[in-house]
């Protein structure tokens, strides 16, 4: 038998445990809550940590009843197991995680591909953390671009876009001091107008926004049209004015159910794009992606050189420090679907949607504004002889049984009118679709009955915008 002989110095100390590795002070605090709004004095056990704030989150709604979201809320385990591999990777280090990096090369590369760039090859892009990152970049580079023509001294720049625009664009004009120009709604339009929109360009314009999937009713903006009323105006004017697609949900659905349609790089107008991994990218949040055309799209001078941990890593981003984990969790869908995969979940949406939209319709009592046929999205309202109640009503009801179905006005020249959204979404199955649909028509003998609506103050009762 071994013998062992003690430490000779009985001074010696033994080096700390890390206080995470252990069940801290299980006893103490068991009769007190811990602060809210203060760190607490002592450690607790981590399992008390987690149960308390797991019970206060089983608060939230259920993410796969959410159908005001674009977000997905479903991957497949193997997906979650990549993403918990890659938590602690930070993507700007590209240095350090070079396989990371390369992903993220080979995934825009891919997008280059899909979105029929002249020469994929030279298309330039990055990741972001999603479409408004991504539409910040984009706007970033069209102002530049206006700028480098040298305007006349004290011209303000302005960016022509839909009233329909995602806020993202709004907040773009705001931060970086361009004059926004809005095409409004008309009648039953509800999204821009090619023409409209060249009318309100002029020498200060840095572009014109289309968006591939308007979130108001999930209809495509008319790209090609757009870019024909621009290449008029500049053979009247000689006004070369870019466009930039916001396909932040439609160029993930587009290239694969709408083939035939023209909306992306084939349209030598279109100087860049950014889509959603984290909507129809089918990635969990938050993973965006921008690419410009060619070098020439995105100047030079926007794009940083940094050395960062002994890598010369060029960047362009509104942020520095991020996981990897989305990046690797797009590539893995991207290889785990390729085209067909992509073709067969996408037209599956679709097919849900327009299946509600007909059942809907069916009931009598709403109108549709749109079915689906586009974005798996649909939008609907009363039908006009429905006086007591409205749409406000319906998702108020709709959410005691789960269901988080938005209810909102629309904006400027159509503010009289005020609709539901369905927004669905790879993991909202034809089954939860029949769940949907029926408790929808159990509430409408009660929502008949009631002698008004309810809602009086409908700026209050306006959410999920988009």
């Amino acid at each position: 038998m071994a013998l062992h002989k003690g430490p000779d110095q009985s001074d010696e100390r033994a080096l700390s445990v890390n206080p995470f590795f252990g069940e801290a002070n299980p006893v103490g605090g068991m009769t007190e809550a811990p602060p809210r709004q203060r760190l607490p004095d002592a450690p607790m056990a981590p399992s008390s940590a987690y149960q308390l704030v797991h019970d206060e989150l089983m608060l939230d709604g259920n993410s796969r009843l959410n159908l005001a979201t674009f977000v997905t809320t479903w991957m497949e385990p193997q997906a979650g197991v990549l993403m918990a591999e890659c938590r602690d990777k930070n993507m700007i280090d590209k240095d350090e995680y070079p396989r990371t990096a390369e992903l993220e090369r080979r995934c825009v590369a891919m997008l280059a591909d899909l979105w029929n760039a002249p020469d994929p090859s030279a298309a330039v892009g990055c990741s972001t953390t999603g479409s408004s990152e991504a539409c910040m970049l984009a706007g970033m580079a069209l102002k530049r671009r206006w700028s480098q023509r040298r305007p006349a001294p004290g011209a303000r720049p302005n960016l022509v876009m839909g009233v329909n625009v995602q806020v993202c664009w709004e907040k773009f004009c705001n931060f970086w001091e361009v004059e926004a120009r809005q095409v409004p709604m008309e009648g039953d339009r509800f999204h821009l107008d090619a023409q409209a929109a060249a009318e309100l360009c002029d020498e200060n314009t840095i572009g014109v926004v289309g968006i591939l999937g308007s979130t108001f009713d999930g209809s495509y903006e008319p790209i090609a049209d757009l870019c024909a009323a621009l290449d008029a105006l500049q053979e009247r004017t000689g006004l070369d004015i870019p466009v930039h697609v916001d396909a932040a949900s439609g160029g993930m659905i587009a290239p694969f159910l709408d083939e035939d349609l023209v909306w992306d790089f084939r349209l030598p107008r279109v100087a860049s794009i950014n889509t959603s991994g984290h909507k129809y990218g089918l990635v969990y949040p938050g993973v965006g992606w921008a690419l410009w055309r060619d070098k020439e799209a995105l100047p030079e001078e926007l794009v940083f050189r940094v050395n960062y941990l002994g890598g010369d890593m060029p960047t362009f981003a509104l942020n520095f420090s991020r996981p990897g984990a989305q990046v690797v969790a797009q590539y893995y869908t991207f290889l785990r679907l390729g085209r067909e995969g992509y073709r067969a979940v996408q037209q599956t949406t679709r097919d849900v949607a327009r299946s509600i939209a007909d059942r809907v319709a069916a009931l009598g009592d709403f109108r549709l504004l749109t079915r689906g046929d586009e974005l798996p999205v649909f939008a609907f309202t009363t039908a006009p002889e429905v006086e007591a109640y409205d749409v406000f009503d319906v998702s108020r009801r709709l959410r005691e049984s789960g269901w988080l179905v938005p209810a909102y006005t629309f904006p400027p020249h159509r503010e009289d009118l005020s609709v539901l959204r369905i927004v669905c979404r790879n993991g909202f199955s034809a089954d939860l679709a029949d769940l949907f649909v029926e408790d929808l028509t159990r509430l409408l003998p009660e929502l008949r009955r009631q002698p008004h609506p309810f809602t009086r103050d409908k700026e209050a009762a306006t959410g999920f915008h988009h």
